[in-house]
């Protein structure tokens, strides 16, 4: 993946979060979605331009569209007031996509540590699904919270050590990068489902 766009989704998947949890006012987020979602889309397509056919380059440069087309949808339905049904179900999609992404990464390019990442991914655009697509409010908090807690290790991180010559993708680190990430969503569940009624029975008493 193209390590500067990583470094600004590293940015909107924190503005995003805080979105989600009622920090940062939709209309506010949308710049910065379409900024980067513009920027995952252009620089792409100039990578596969300048791949002259190479399937390996073309490969490496067709998942940065999952994410581009995500940010130019949120910023577009944030700005036009559109229902996040659409942006959900596109979730579904790029969910399944970041897993078969993660497997490439495993088996094929020899990059645990990107699977990893990957597969968190997964996990959070697959979050996305329930709570826009199929409009799991109690899920909010916690996607929000998942959210911003994986924003910089999945990406900003990366996107430094990559630019700076840091990255090592081994067995060891994967494994390493896996634990955190465990770690990183059981902390947002704490944080997402901490004060929420916990049955049905509750939330009937809570709203009486």
């Amino acid at each position: 993946m193209n390590n500067v766009g990583l470094l600004y989704v590293g940015a909107v998947l924190l503005v995003n979060g805080l979105m989600l949890l009622g920090r940062v006012p939709a209309r506010s987020a949308a710049a910065l979605n379409l900024f980067v979602g513009a920027l995952q889309c252009v620089t792409p397509t100039v990578l596969i331009i300048q791949a002259h056919g190479d399937s390996e380059a073309i490969l490496g440069a067709s998942g940065l569209f999952l994410f581009g087309f995500t940010y130019l949808y949120v910023g577009i339905a944030n700005l036009a007031g559109l229902e996040p049904e659409g942006i959900g179900w596109f979730s579904l999609f790029v969910a399944g996509a970041a897993i078969v992404y993660a497997g490439l990464a495993f088996w094929r390019q020899d990059d645990p540590v990107f699977g990893v990442i990957w597969l968190s991914w997964a996990l959070l655009w697959g979050l996305f699904f329930l709570v826009l697509g199929l409009g799991r409010e109690e899920l909010t908090r916690f996607t929000g919270w998942t959210t911003v807690l994986l924003s910089q290790p999945t990406c900003t991180l990366p996107a430094f050590l990559a630019l700076t010559g840091g990255y090592r993708s081994t067995a060891t680190a994967a494994l390493i990068a896996a634990a955190a990430a465990v770690l990183l969503v059981a902390l947002a569940a704490v944080l997402g489902f901490r004060g929420q009624p916990r049955s049905v029975h509750d939330r009937a008493a809570a709203a009486a």
